[in-house]
């Protein structure tokens, strides 16, 4: 092996993973919490935790298609949810109000926003 093959692979060995899930493992790993940077929290959250209980009676994954069938009508603004809400049989205040409070909790931590996309990719 020449010399410049190895030092290609020790090279390659030592990039740091571009993988989202590997880097956030990674900095859990050595204690680094986001959070700590003014970001949202990168620590795992427990099935049970408060942040994953339903607000104004609409849970995620129903406020994920909900947005997911505002998105493929073009919706861009709250007036255009609160439609789409209402003719999801949603009472558009309380959807406006969970929206609000979803986008809330997906700023304070990381696994909202992964959870949601799960939910949106889904619908």
């Amino acid at each position: 092996m020449g010399l410049f093959k190895k030092l290609q692979d020790g090279i390659s060995g030592a990039m740091p993973s571009t993988d989202p899930d590997a880097v956030k493992a990674q900095q859990r790993a050595v204690g680094i919490d986001t959070a700590s940077f003014g970001g949202p929290s990168n620590a795992p959250v427990a099935d049970d935790d408060p942040i994953w209980a339903p607000i104004q009676g609409i849970d995620l994954a129903t406020y994920a298609r909900v947005a997911k069938v505002a998105q493929g009508q073009g919706v861009t603004d709250e007036a255009g949810m609160a439609a789409v809400a209402q003719a999801e049989g949603l009472d558009p205040a309380a959807f406006d109000a969970a929206a609000k409070g979803w986008i809330e909790r997906m700023g304070q931590n990381m696994a909202v926003g992964q959870k949601f996309r799960q939910h949106l990719d889904a619908s």
